[in-house]
């Protein structure tokens, strides 16, 4: 009997890369009566402003173009039904075409939370219950929380670093000079706790605008529908969490850095001498904390941010308008 010809259209970056993992799915156990043969393609198929209609047709159109059976669209755009509630996925029995949304299964276990939702898809279009489409809803309050965690998780903050090499080779350079300088030693000496705290957190704050600002990362609605508002608020919040992750990241990477440097080329005793007081080495850890906020600051706005695909990478709206282009060319 021939295998059944799954599609896997796929959003570039992580969509694809989940979708990689899925190529070798089998039918449910104890279902032997057709095989799967399932041939992945890596594309935009949907934008953001599009109705899940929109998506599923476009869809069904590259599968007849492909010859295939079945064809699931697995992206990484948070999908809304008409009365506004998130969807994990929308089905259409009659076109045999599925739509899941990543974001939609939240941080934690994608890979495998995804495999299992395509492997459910497939099966019930394989042989449907029902010809009506179908739309699959988050449950509670919190499914709002839970896209944008999946979003903010699916745009890896942790390779941002990767975008900021030269700021944070900057910050590196600026903090082992501000780490043996006595001025910067009384500095450290005479802010208390909270001061501190609140060097980091704006030392933090100020990078993050500055990164949004620089890469004009920030997205405005395409007209002045709730459903645009909503969207480019779930964009910009999944944008700052990313970025925010991103620059806490450097931070403590700066952190352990210079606290190494500190304790290599500094002596407590020294240090004591020059504040007029005995100093230890937990006075070497205040030093480093506020050197780390001080070279944040110097090394980020010192230094011209790279267009760095990890940087794009952190917003929703510069990989919508990556998808805009790419529909377009393919439409022309």
């Amino acid at each position: 009997m021939e295998p059944i010809r799954v599609g896997l259209v796929a959003d570039p970056a992580s969509p694809t890369e989940a979708a990689r993992r899925m190529t070798d799915l089998a039918p449910p156990d104890g279902d032997d009566r057709h095989g799967w043969d399932i041939q992945l393609v890596s594309q935009p198929f949907t934008l953001g402003l599009e109705d899940v209609d929109t998506a599923l047709a476009r869809l069904r159109t590259q599968g007849v173009k492909q010859q295939w059976d079945l064809v699931i669209g697995v992206t990484e755009l948070p999908l809304r039904d008409d009365d506004g509630s998130y969807l994990l996925a929308a089905i259409d029995p009659q076109r045999r075409s599925a739509v899941l949304s990543l974001p939609a299964l939240g941080g934690f276990r994608v890979n495998t939370r995804a495999r299992d939702a395509v492997r459910g898809l497939v099966s019930g279009m394989e042989e449907p219950t029902s010809p009506e489409e179908q739309r699959l809803p988050l449950p509670g309050r919190s499914a709002r929380w839970r896209v944008l965690l999946g979003m903010v998780l699916a745009n890896r903050p942790w390779r941002l670093a990767a975008g900021l090499k030269s700021a944070l080779v900057a910050a590196l350079a600026t903090g082992a000079v501000a780490t043996i300088q006595p001025t910067v030693w009384l500095l450290a000496d005479s802010l208390s706790g909270w001061r501190l705290v609140v060097a980091t957190v704006a030392s933090i704050m100020i990078v993050v605008a500055w990164i949004v600002i620089d890469g004009e990362l920030w997205d405005r609605p395409e007209d002045d529908t709730v459903q645009a508002r909503e969207r480019s608020r779930l964009y910009n919040a999944s944008t700052l969490l990313t970025l925010t992750i991103g620059v806490v990241i450097c931070y403590l990477v700066l952190y352990v850095i210079n606290l190494a440097w500190a304790l290599f080329v500094l002596d407590p005793d020294v240090m004591g001498g020059s504040l007029g007081e005995p100093a230890g080495y937990g006075d070497l850890f205040v030093l480093t904390w506020f050197v780390a906020s001080v070279a944040t600051l110097g090394g980020a706005l010192g230094t011209g941010l790279e267009s760095d695909e990890a940087i794009r990478a952190a917003a929703y709206s510069k990989r919508e308008e990556e998808r805009r282009a790419r529909l377009a060319d393919q439409r022309a």
